[in-house]
C-alpha cells in the first residue's frame, strides 16, 4: 500500500483493508486476506493481476512491469506466492501497523 501511494501522483487508488466492512461490501467474503486485491468496476483481480494492473497505472517506470501480463497467470502467481513467503525477510517487519498522514487518509474508504 505504501508502495502504490508513493508512486501514484495522479491519486488514482483509493484503499480499504480486506478485513474491513468495505471489503467484504464489495467481495463478499475473500478467500485470500494475505493477498493485494483490485477492484476496477465490477471486475476483481488479486494476486498477479492485481499487481501487475496497479503498476500499470503508476509512474515511470512502474508501468513496464505490465509486459509481464503475457506470461501465463499460474506462473506469475507462483512467483507472486514465492516472493510474498520471502518478503519479510527481504525487507523486514514492521513492529506497528502504519498509520497514514491526514492528506493521505483520504484515500482509504472507510464506509
Amino acid at each position: 500500500m505504501r508502495f502504490v501511494i508513493q508512486r501514484d501522483s495522479r491519486k488514482r487508488f483509493r484503499f480499504a483493508s480486506l478485513q474491513s466492512a468495505v471489503a467484504a461490501e464489495l467481495l463478499g467474503q475473500p478467500d485470500a486476506r494475505d493477498s493485494v486485491v483490485l477492484v476496477e468496476g465490477a471486475k476483481v483481480y488479486r494476486k498477479s493481476c492485481a499487481v501487475l494492473r496497479i503498476a500499470r497505472r503508476l509512474d515511470p517506470p512502474w508501468p513496464l512491469l505490465a509486459a509481464f501480463l503475457i506470461v501465463p497467470r499460474p506462473l506469475r502467481d507462483a512467483a507472486y506466492d514465492w516472493i510474498g513467503r520471502r518478503r519479510f525477510r527481504w525487507f523486514g517487519r514492521k513492529e506497528a501497523c502504519w498509520r497514514p498522514e491526514p492528506h493521505v487518509a483520504e484515500r482509504f474508504i472507510d464506509r
